[in-house]
This record gives C-alpha cells, structure tokens and sequence, in this order.
C-alpha cells in the first residue's frame, strides 16, 4: 500500500525588509515557532535555506517580488498541520500577520499529498499554489477550506478535531 504525507506551502508579502524593527513582532518570534513544529506531532520535514538557522527559509526568494516569503513544511496528516497552525502559539504570533504582510488576492497557501519520504521543491510547490489559483481546490492542491484525501475524496472539515486522512 503506497502511504501519503502533507506537503504545504505558503506565502506572505511583507511590508518591510526582515531586517526592520517593525517586523520584530515576527521575526523575533520565528526560531520558537520553528523549534515548535520540529516537535510537533506528525511533523516530517520544512523548508530551510542554505544558512540552515533556525529561522527556516527566510533567505529565499523565488518570485520576482523580493518582498514574498515562503514557508514549506511536509507533515503526516492534514490534523497533524491543521493542531499545529491552530491550536499553538503559531496561531498567537500569526494573529500579528496584518501589522507585517500585505493581504494577497490570490491564495496564500497550498497542500497537497506526496508519496512518503517525498520532500518537494518550491518549484513543485510553486506550481500546485498556480494550479489552485488557476483551477480551484482539487485534489491535486487545496486548502483547508476544501480538503481532499490521498485518494482524491472530499472531506469535510466542519469539526476542529476531526479527522481529514
């Protein structure tokens, strides 16, 4: 039986340069939030850049606006992300998220499954996040609004706690 892991991506646009004091809500605050979903239950892997710091991936910049960040991460399950991102202090220090980021009209972020041991590439992810601007939620990239299983079933995600693969 071939087994599934969540690879996600997202994206943000900050107003100003991470090196300037009005970022410090955030920028202070990555290396906990980072150190945070290392031990995460279901954690398996995020993106960091060729400095391998605790601030992850804050150096790299594949798009043509230099002000995008990303943030790539690949998880065991969709509960797994979803307790993370919500129910941890990430959700206390992304509630800052309109003092630093700008609001995006397309979609900020994207998940998809990937076969186990799989670590995608931000090309890769890149391009799910372009297939779900361009398309919608499928099952070959949604978000947590529309969620999909391995196996391409719609599953609702009405309950916190409720089980999404």
């Amino acid at each position: 039986m071939i087994r599934y892991q969540l690879a996600e991506l997202n994206i943000a646009e900050a107003f100003f340069p991470m090196d300037d004091l009005r970022m410090n809500g955030f920028t202070s605050r990555i290396s906990a939030v980072n150190a945070l979903a290392d031990r995460a239950k279901g954690f398996v892997w995020r993106l960091v850049d060729d400095e391998v710091d605790s601030q992850g991936a804050l150096n790299l910049r594949p798009f043509d606006n230099q002000n995008m960040l990303v943030n790539m991460s690949v998880w065991d399950d969709v509960q797994s992300l979803y307790e993370f991102v919500y129910t941890t202090v990430h959700a206390k220090v992304m509630s800052g998220k309109p003092a630093w980021f700008s609001y995006l009209k397309s979609h900020n972020t994207v998940m998809w499954w990937v076969k186990s041991g799989h670590i995608p590439t931000l090309d890769e992810a890149i391009a799910k996040l372009e297939l779900l601007d361009k398309f919608g939620p499928s099952k070959r990239a949604f978000t947590f609004k529309d969620c999909y299983s391995p196996q391409g079933q719609v599953l609702s995600w009405n309950a916190p706690k409720k089980e999404c693969a």
